[in-house]
């Protein structure tokens, strides 16, 4: 993906109201707002301005006008430049078309989930899974109204973000499921990290937990063992299992 001088969303949200028409900063915060915009792109003043200010300086807008009503503060009409609307296309393009790592945080805190117990990640996730669903039936309820007034197309990234809470929450609930009935993978060396205290997390320690992964090629006798494998130290004990078997 290339870099860009300004990647904030929020410049591409305002380019793109720019290259509808000309506008002041407040009638385009407003034009988000109005069209539910700021729920996928974080929008508040203060940065509005600073990005509205990096663009006029990088040239992809200009100033069109400024005006003053009564005793009223100035205010300034942007449009957008050629050089803004070669922006915006190559930048939108590249967002449609090409997948991104993204650090999602629940993502982040499922990649250390054996350092709760099994009963408190089941008891956590259910929780997550009790407000998704009520997140979900409120999204619902909303996109049936907006499908009564608006046409889907100005609405695909509030049906976007419903169709991944539902996929999440039936992912969830399997998970879970798993988790307390010991069918998850690991859960024997899961349950054992926990069963004298407390998970210990001390790499190399004898009561610590070490992780270690390897390809087939880094192992002696390596065409006997296709595949890469996976080696959990925890406790003393040494398990070791082919990546993505589930025991």
């Amino acid at each position: 993906m290339a870099r860009r001088k300004i990647s904030n969303p929020l410049a591409l949200a305002v380019l793109a109201c720019l290259y509808e028409r000309p506008m002041h900063p407040y009638e385009i915060a407003t034009t988000l707002r109005t069209r539910n915009k700021d729920e996928s792109i974080k929008l508040n003043y203060g940065s509005l301005y600073s990005v509205v200010d990096a663009l006029h300086r990088g040239g992809l807008i200009e100033t069109q006008e400024t005006t003053r009503e009564g005793r009223r503060p100035e205010r300034t009409v942007y449009r957008v430049t050629d050089d803004g609307i070669h922006e915006l296309l190559d930048w939108l393009g590249e967002l449609l078309s090409t997948p991104v790592k993204e650090y999602a945080q629940f993502e982040a805190g499922l990649s250390f989930l054996p350092v709760v117990s099994p009963t408190e990640a089941a008891a956590l996730l259910r929780a997550r899974v009790t407000r998704l669903d009520m997140e979900l039936t409120g999204r619902r309820s909303v996109h049936s109204r907006l499908d009564e007034h608006i046409p889907r197309l100005f609405s695909v990234e509030y049906e976007y973000k419903t169709m991944l809470l539902d996929a999440e929450l039936t992912w969830l609930r399997t998970l879970v499921d798993d988790i307390e009935s010991g069918a998850l993978g690991g859960s024997d060396i899961w349950a054992g990290f926990h069963s004298e205290g407390g998970f210990v997390a001390n790499s190399g320690s004898e009561s610590g937990c070490e992780i270690e992964t390897r390809s087939a090629s880094d192992s002696p006798g390596a065409s006997d063992s296709p595949g890469d494998h996976m080696t959990i130290q925890a406790n003393g004990q040494r398990h070791e299992q082919p990546k993505g078997h589930r025991s």
